[in-house]
């Protein structure tokens, strides 16, 4: 059974950081791309960031430069650097395992409940 426990969400000013984790299990964690999605209040499902089982990435232009992913296949964790935090960056925070290793299949998978975690709220305000 996949498990995806997403932890490291909080309150911060605008301009902090927070760093969330995902920790997996159920899987071949090593041979599957990862994705970080967020919702924001009264919004739909918006995609972050991608890591591919070759540490290939892609990010939202609205998070690129400041959000980090990268991964810990001996722990089969999935992170997020969060840097230069912004209002619009409030959401809930999950993970998703994408279908197979390559970043386009994250889209296949992302919009459905059972390959994502609980999420983590990150809520950003003065």
């Amino acid at each position: 059974e996949v498990q995806l426990v997403e932890s490291g969400g909080g309150l911060v000013q605008p301009g902090g950081s927070l760093t969330l984790s995902c920790a997996a299990s159920g899987f071949a964690f090593q041979g599957y791309a990862m994705s970080w999605v967020r919702q924001a209040p009264g919004k739909g499902l918006e995609w972050v960031s991608r890591i591919g089982m070759m540490d290939d990435t892609t990010y939202a232009d609205s998070v690129k430069g400041r959000f980090t992913i990268s991964r810990d296949n001996a722990k089969s964790t999935v992170y997020l650097q969060m840097n230069e935090l912004k209002v619009e960056d409030t959401a809930v925070y999950y993970c998703a395992k994408c279908d197979v290793g390559t970043l386009w299949s994250c889209a296949l998978t992302e919009q459905k409940e059972a390959y994502r975690g609980q999420g983590t709220q990150v809520t950003v305000s003065s």
